[in-house]
């Protein structure tokens, strides 16, 4: 009788989490088509503003054991788009920006992820242009049901990626800003 109560039990509570669709492995998959990978920087004229995409990704992450999670995320840096076509030619021919031929993908690899008062941070490398460096994003996320939203926001110094030339009147810091929805696997 008792063992038959607690197979009801679990039963019960197995068929709870599934149908409310609670991730129970913390894998998440994103939905890059509608992931945003946003940037500013101050050129010229004004602002710059432009995006990425072509996101490819592996999310590992499970807010109740950090020390098992993890993230890996690369664009395909052939996608910039700055909204000015002889611009994002640029962007992507010449090698003291992206040169997307010779250095298709940006990637980041997480090595720790870390609890902060305002969400998480993702230690890890970011690659660019073959120029490795650490690097911390600090993100926020949030689910409901086996659906959830990474948002994050960091910048980088354009002379720690030989992106374009030093000086000159495009700004030295990069804005960027990372919106990432997924769905638990």
């Amino acid at each position: 009788m008792l063992d038959n109560i607690r197979m009801k039990t679990l039963l019960f509570f197995s068929l709870f989490f599934i149908l409310n669709g609670l991730p129970l492995t913390g894998n998440w998959i994103a939905d890059a088509d509608k992931a945003k990978i946003t940037f500013t920087l101050d050129g010229p004229f004004g602002e710059v503003h432009g995006s990425f995409s072509g996101l490819t990704s592996d999310f590992q992450f499970d807010e109740k054991d950090l020390a098992k999670s993890s993230i890996t995320a690369s664009v395909d840096a052939n996608t910039v788009n700055s909204g000015v076509g002889l611009r994002n030619t640029h962007l992507r021919n010449e090698e003291q920006w992206l040169n997307t031929e010779k250095y298709p993908r940006i990637l980041f690899k997480s090595t720790k992820i870390e609890k902060t008062s305002s969400g998480y941070s993702a230690s890890g490398t970011l690659t660019l242009k073959n120029i490795s460096g650490p690097i911390i994003i600090p993100f926020t996320f949030s689910s409901s049901g086996n659906a959830g939203l990474f948002k994050g926001q960091f910048s980088i110094k354009r002379d720690d990626y030989n992106l374009g030339k030093k000086g000159g009147s495009v700004g030295e810091i990069i804005q960027i800003n990372i919106e990432v929805p997924v769905k638990s696997n």
